[in-house]
């Protein structure tokens, strides 16, 4: 890609799993096979590669601590549960100030195994990459001293970075002006108590005492970053757009993807794809359920299937509609085969900062309705690639999938138009190449200014 080889350690909540852990390791991926030294320091390490490090926090607790979680751990294999929840309250007892904040609803980042990462790499890192930090991993007070010695970009895939404790603020606006009072503790990440202001307070006086440079997947993320407590903070802010393997999630012989899936040839089939759908906070699948069996009570010229990955759920028919779940699909290849038997993909959320799978159903042509929140509106253009509706809204959906079903031309225009979008803007070496040119310019800047300011 013509950059330098440049040293990049990546750290996230795992190397496995939704979308924010998927861009990490892509990044991470891409880097190593374009020769650059990158690293992943993950807080629960699942794949088998020398360059992803587990953050092993219990192992740096206080002796008192690591001695009674250990133990608990084994007692929990052996399966003696109430034992186990003795030594975990044992530990407790080694760790009072942290159980105190826990119990008072205050986040907890007491997790040292930050202080040793750096050590356990071969050379210093010319750039340290942090996305999702919360998931009870990685010790937020540790961005002060690492952004004061090197460049540190902070992706936000999500709005926990400027909360007092939730990973979406839906219609809440207590984060511009301070938490407090919160309407919905148990909100992703869930606190105990009612810690919000304190807690947006911590992250506050951090930020002003740290320096970052802000990326995210959408203008409204970036947006609400830059009109929050990480404003001190932030040396410059970008949006990236998230990439896609576009060798993977591309269009493909329909017909033939169906056989191979088992599902009906002549069927129109529409697609709905997220992590625990039907529980998923952040998604909505009852204004989807909603939509899709009012679309059932319109007569329609074909059997309709409607195709949820993510859940594992017995099969259901209502009218016309056959509802089929599958569970979640790890494999990009296989989960690239069900955009590609579909005819339309249908995403109701009530938070997104990018949408993701959306890009990936329109890399694989295929028309969207979705929800107009977040960042979606910066992915569907209305009337262009898709429909966006109200979120909420199951009957403007239902209208809007029923009338691109009906409509066999204007369905696969929009759906032609998605693809050239995402072709153009959602390519994976587009997003690498992003990101490795600002890792140079940061450089590059830090190395101008190091003798005026004292490597600041």
């Amino acid at each position: 890609m013509g950059n330098s080889p440049m040293r990049i350690l990546h750290i996230s909540t795992t190397d496995k799993a939704g979308g924010a852990e998927k861009m990490a390791y892509e990044l991470f991926r891409q880097a190593r096979l374009n020769r650059h030294d990158a690293y992943l320091a993950v807080g629960r390490k699942i794949q088998d590669d020398p360059h992803i490090l587990p953050f092993e926090n219990d192992s740096y607790r206080r002796p008192w601590a690591a001695f009674w979680r250990r133990r608990q751990e084994l007692l929990q294999e052996l399966g003696a549960r109430s034992v186990s929840r003795l030594s975990g309250w044992l530990a407790n007892l080694g760790e009072l100030k942290r159980w105190t904040n826990w119990h008072h609803g205050y986040e907890d980042f007491d997790y040292p195994g930050i202080h040793a990462l750096l050590a356990r790499i071969p050379d210093k890192p010319d750039v340290i990459h942090l996305h999702n930090l919360h998931g009870n991993y990685f010790d937020l007070r540790a961005i002060v001293e690492l952004s004061n010695k090197f460049p540190v970009v902070l992706t936000l895939h999500d709005e926990w970075s400027y909360t007092g404790h939730c990973a979406y603020t839906f219609d809440c606006e207590r984060w511009r002006s301070g938490c407090g009072s919160c309407p919905d503790l148990q909100t992703y990440p869930a606190i105990r108590r009612d810690g919000t202001a304190h807690n947006l307070n911590f992250k506050r006086e951090l930020y002003r005492q740290s320096r970052l440079y802000i990326a995210a997947s959408s203008q409204w993320l970036v947006d609400r970053a830059v009109d929050s407590v990480l404003k001190p903070a932030i040396i410059e802010s970008k949006v990236i757009r998230y990439g896609i393997d576009l060798e993977i999630f591309k269009p493909a012989e329909k017909v033939a993807v169906r056989r191979e899936l088992g599902l009906p040839e002549e069927s129109l089939i529409v697609l709905f794809i997220a992590n625990k759908t039907i529980n998923n906070q952040y998604k909505d699948y009852a204004t989807l359920d909603r939509a899709v069996n009012l679309v059932s009570s319109v007569e329609s010229r074909k059997p309709i299937y409607f195709i949820c990955i993510g859940e594992s759920a017995p099969e259901k028919r209502n009218g016309a509609i056959t509802f089929r779940y599958y569970g979640y699909q790890g494999n990009q290849e296989d989960l690239a085969r069900f955009y590609q038997a579909s005819d339309l993909y249908i995403h109701a959320a009530r938070a997104e900062a990018f949408g993701l799978v959306i890009a990936e159903a329109m890399a694989c042509r295929l028309a969207v309705v979705a929800t107009g929140v977040g960042g979606i509106p910066e992915v569907v253009d209305d009337g262009t690639t898709g429909y966006l509706v109200p979120p909420g809204d199951s009957e403007k959906m239902a209208v809007r999938i029923a009338e691109l079903l009906d409509d066999d031309e204007l369905r696969q225009t929009m759906a032609e138009n998605g693809y050239r979008k995402a072709r153009d803007q959602y390519g994976r070496e587009r997003h690498l190449k992003e990101y490795l040119d600002w890792y140079e310019e940061m450089l590059n800047d830090r190395s101008e200014r190091r003798p005026d300011r004292g490597g600041h």
